[in-house]
């Protein structure tokens, strides 16, 4: 979304070109940095410093722009206000599912398998292909792409009798042991190299070691504050009466930086086909949104790092709507379901 403000202000699409700033290691919440000036300095001639340089100066101007420079050798760098970034506390909210939303992949398409049954493949290289090519296309669709549903050949061998299966737990075994979702998320988490080395029933336990169980409990832990907030009466309000100025904690803004980033990472997981880069950023998520919510409670019996008023506490209950809202549409487009409880 703020990828997006940006590319609107320059008048210029540069949706999926965004990436954290070169050498960008403690830089400020709210920073990015896109490629485009090389695209256009190779059609216009031009170098890609003094393109980068002529659209930092068109972002000068910008109340909500804090800097605007060159990078790199001509990547344009820009930095939003925090109080920008503060306002994703409702303007994802605001935008459900389509907070992952973005135009980088129109025009382009995308093939997705016209049934997901692991169960139905013969060996986990052949799951992974199943499984990984759906996400695929949920990726890709929500960047924008056109998605074509054809018969994979996945989805036509069997299981019984293939060598594999003997040697090992089958994916359908697996799915018996350990559930459907817990199978989805480990094939997609696995890169291509290891597709047969899938082991889905380590994903079974309760820990935040255990990643599978790490992005699930942080969705249910927002859900959670939130049922809790509607027990005790607590309100965040209307919209219009956030004040972005409370919720701007460096663990706030941690979390705000990891959200804004969704739209981007949906797209560059599914243009380069990788899934598994898809669910380490929901994995960097929740641990953002639990270190959030562990430094900054949005309910009054949070000790000493309780919000000190109600207006506090309203913009961290909007907080944690943006939380829910992020990490549930990452769990779907993910195949996985978003719990209310574990």
């Amino acid at each position: 979304m703020i990828t997006g403000d940006i590319g609107q202000a320059l008048g210029l699409d540069a949706s999926g070109t965004w990436r954290p700033p070169p050498g960008g290691a403690g830089a400020a919440p709210g920073t990015y940095a896109t490629s485009l000036p090389f695209r256009m300095a190779l059609s216009a001639g031009e170098q890609p410093q003094q393109v980068a340089a002529a659209l930092a100066a068109r972002l000068d101007s910008r109340d909500w722009v804090t800097s605007a420079s060159v990078a790199g050798g001509g990547y344009l760098t820009v930095t939003v206000s925090p109080e920008t970034l503060a306002t994703l506390a409702v303007r994802v909210p605001a935008a459900g599912d389509a907070c992952a939303a973005s135009d980088a992949l129109r025009g382009q398409r995308f093939r997705a398998p016209s049934a997901v049954d692991v169960t139905t493949a013969a060996d986990w290289p052949r799951a992974w292909d199943l499984v990984t090519s759906a996400v695929t296309a949920q990726l890709a669709a929500a960047a924008g792409a056109q998605i074509i549903k054809a018969t994979i050949a996945s989805e036509r061998l069997p299981l019984a009798g293939h060598p594999a299966a003997a040697s090992r737990l089958a994916p359908a075994d697996a799915v018996a042991a350990a559930g459907a979702d817990a199978v989805r998320f480990a094939l997609t988490r696995a890169p291509a190299h290891r597709a047969g080395q899938v082991s889905p029933v380590s994903y079974v336990r309760n820990s935040l070691e255990n990643p599978f169980f790490a992005v699930r409990y942080a969705h249910a832990r927002a859900a959670l504050v939130l049922r809790w907030a509607g027990d005790l009466g607590l309100k965040r309000g209307n919209p219009e009466t956030l004040r972005p100025e409370l919720i701007l904690h460096p663990a706030e803004l941690g979390l705000l930086d990891a959200i804004s980033w969704l739209p981007e990472r949906v797209a560059s997981a599914a243009r380069r086909r990788r899934p598994d880069s898809f669910v380490r950023y929901l994995e960097w998520l929740a641990a953002k949104w639990l270190d959030c919510s562990e430094n900054c409670p949005a309910l009054p019996f949070g000790g000493r790092s309780a919000p000190a008023d109600l207006a506090g506490m309203a913009a961290r209950l909007w907080l944690a709507v943006a939380a829910q809202t992020a990490l549930g549409t990452c769990l779907r487009l993910a195949g996985v379901a978003a719990p209310q409880r574990l």
